[in-house]
């Protein structure tokens, strides 16, 4: 993905990298940043995953047999009982995408988390929670955000 992004940015001056402060992304990011001739990381809360409350650390195994009936639907992340509602993760995000300067001046890379990632497409789409919760979460693609429209471009596969 960062070389997808360096091929697709270019030269890389006045743009910027904005990362969850957590793990996979940090380390994502910091992937972003060589390929990107070393663009500083900017490291933000608002773009962490969305908090599971009892269930954060547990293994996507451990709640499929838990929750059998439940797990896996369209919102259900959501509806768990200590999870973050849609409308915290929303704000949290929203308030992150207002805090950015105005198209076409918004040169950004946000690198953060599957539902954190959804929601923020959401956000920029004009979209409600459930499209949201419904849209991929690919690992092999990137999104462009511009002119109030949401592009998935895939990458290629690592060698």
């Amino acid at each position: 993905m960062g070389q997808l992004l360096a091929d697709l940015i270019g030269k890389p001056q006045g743009w910027q990298i904005v990362s969850s402060p957590v793990g996979r992304a940090r380390a994502t990011a910091e992937i972003i940043a060589r390929k990107m001739q070393g663009l500083p990381i900017e490291l933000d809360d608002r773009l962490k995953e969305m908090s599971w409350g009892a269930h954060d650390g547990r293994l996507r195994s451990e709640l499929e047999a838990e929750y059998p009936e439940t797990f896996g639907k369209p919102g259900w992340a959501f509806e768990a009982s200590s999870s973050e509602s849609y409308e915290v993760v929303a704000c949290r995000i929203g308030d992150w995408l207002a805090s950015l300067p105005l198209e076409p001046q918004r040169r950004i890379i946000a690198v953060s988390h599957g539902i954190s990632g959804r929601v923020l497409r959401g956000i920029y789409a004009n979209q409600g929670g459930d499209a949201s919760a419904q849209q991929d979460a690919p690992q092999d693609a990137v999104y462009r955000l511009a002119h109030g429209e949401v592009t998935r471009i895939d990458g290629e596969p690592a060698n």
